[in-house]
């Protein structure tokens, strides 16, 4: 299987090589060139079985081999075997046909863990293979920074830069990022938005000599590898409440648009999706986009829900690229335009044909404070207010009351304490094995916003730029 770019400009390359790329040399996304499926019998085989044997059965089938059968099935287990439940990522009941899917039994508690335990150990292996090593830069709105630190502390052949809106994560958040003292682990401040952050790392990837002298490597979902072992939930939650002879929509909590371009590989594979929900916090650009098929950037708002304070969804290009017909010229020309004025206009044919796949609603503070209640009154169940703008959403789609609705719980309400006594009055503590989180001392190193200034103190900090060195 081959990986070919959004935009059309850059060379394929197999499974293997787009995990280390991440980003494609064109600024591009890279996709794989056709969707493996999952049969129905093959589909409903799943149930039943152990999470990682799912995620193995998924994943294989885009590795075109380079990862090899009895690695991938050992990292797969590996990579699950420390979440703290028993089914990785259970099904909580919280309504009629209403459920929360949690993904944050992770070690940070959010559902950047799914993927990123998996990701480094595949990286790894894939570096192992080379004898080489890679500088993995990304950027975060607060879970996948974490995530990513935590994946990766056990890594000899990475060093890590993680990028984060100073202020504008949580205290949680920052200090998953910033107490580990493993040499190799860098957490960077950076003042302004996580957009700011998002298009420093694309203006790393994009400035090719640098990129080659420290042998780049992203962990955002901007990597493919990251899409693609977020899909394996939707096939267990699916399967859990009946599939494939049922279909089953979904509500995300959206940003960065990754984990819900999941749930639409998931439905490319053959999974029976009757509609993706896509829900946003006020910065809710993709809700605009949907109603008036304009893209166009606004200030970005801070909010109880800041992994999803973003104006700039870098995985929306992957669907656009889809629902153009995989027109990489179309594609071209968009984001062309959202880097000259900030914004574009969606093709007529290309906005009629994400609507029939998609809908999308906005929540703001006061309609996320109030999910989070009711749902507490009424179903004795604690949200955080990512998973609260799920929740809204579900409410506000149009979808057949004999359909169940799964809503993806992407964090633990942990993780926001202010957030949780401002908007509730409620407060879920931390558990048992992150009690030390709050008074462990932090390392952060602050940077300007400024790309030049970032590529200094990479340089100054990666091994991978001293190997390269003559």
């Amino acid at each position: 299987m081959r990986y070919i770019s959004t935009r059309g400009e850059a060379p394929s390359l197999d499974f293997s090589e787009a995990l280390l790329a991440g980003l494609a040399r064109d600024g591009g996304l890279y996709l794989p060139e056709t969707w493996p499926r999952v049969s129905p019998a093959e589909i409903a085989a799943y149930a039943g079985r152990p999470f990682h044997a799912v995620a193995f059965d998924i994943i294989r089938r885009f590795t075109g081999g380079t990862i090899p059968d009895p690695v991938l099935a050992a990292a797969t287990e590996a990579a699950y075997a420390g979440f703290g439940h028993q089914a990785v990522t259970p099904l909580q009941q919280i309504g009629p046909n209403r459920f929360v899917l949690e993904l944050f039994h992770g070690p940070t508690l959010a559902f950047k863990d799914v993927a990123m335990q998996l990701l480094a150990r595949l990286m790894d292996h894939a570096l192992g293979v080379r004898g080489g090593r890679a500088t993995i830069v990304g950027a975060t709105s607060g879970d996948t920074g974490g995530a990513a630190i935590e994946a990766f502390r056990a890594s000899t052949r990475t060093d890590v830069f993680i990028l984060f809106p100073d202020g504008r994560v949580s205290d949680v958040q920052r200090r998953m990022m910033t107490t580990p003292g493993e040499a190799h682990i860098h957490a960077l401040a950076i003042p302004g938005t996580f957009d700011d952050c998002q298009n420093l790392v694309k203006a790393l990837f994009n400035a090719h000599d640098f990129r080659d002298s420290i042998r780049l490597s992203g962990v955002n979902s901007i990597n493919w590898a990251r899409i693609v072992a977020q899909v394996s939930y939707y096939f267990v939650a699916a399967v859990a409440l009946g599939a494939p002879h049922r279909k089953v929509a979904f509500a995300v909590p959206t940003g960065n648009f990754g984990d819900i371009f999941a749930g639409h590989v998931a439905r490319r594979m053959g999974l029976p999706v009757e509609t993706l929900v896509i829900a946003t916090n006020s910065n809710d650009i993709l809700a605009r986009t949907l109603a008036t098929g304009r893209y166009e950037m606004a200030a970005v708002e801070a909010t109880s829900s800041p992994s999803m304070d973003i104006q700039i969804s870098s995985n929306f290009e992957r669907l656009l690229f889809e629902a153009t017909e995989r027109d990489a010229g179309a594609v071209r020309r968009m984001m062309a335009g959202l880097r000259q004025s900030g914004a574009f206009t969606v093709p007529e044919p290309a906005l009629a044909a994400i609507r029939a796949g998609f809908q999308a609603f906005r929540a703001g503070e006061e309609a996320v404070a109030a999910a989070i209640r009711e749902t507490r009154d009424r179903a004795a169940y604690l949200t955080d207010p990512h998973t609260a703008t799920g929740i809204v959403a579900a409410d506000r789609a149009a979808i057949d009351p004999a359909v169940p609705i799964v809503v993806l719980a992407t964090a633990a309400p942990a993780k926001f304490p202010e957030e949780m006594r401002a908007l509730a009055g409620a407060e879920a503590p931390l558990p048992a094995r992150l009690a030390h989180l709050m008074s462990a001392p932090e390392r952060i190193a602050r940077v300007a916003n400024d790309a030049a200034a970032l590529m200094d103190f990479i340089r100054r900090n990666a091994r991978a730029a001293e190997e390269a060195a003559p």
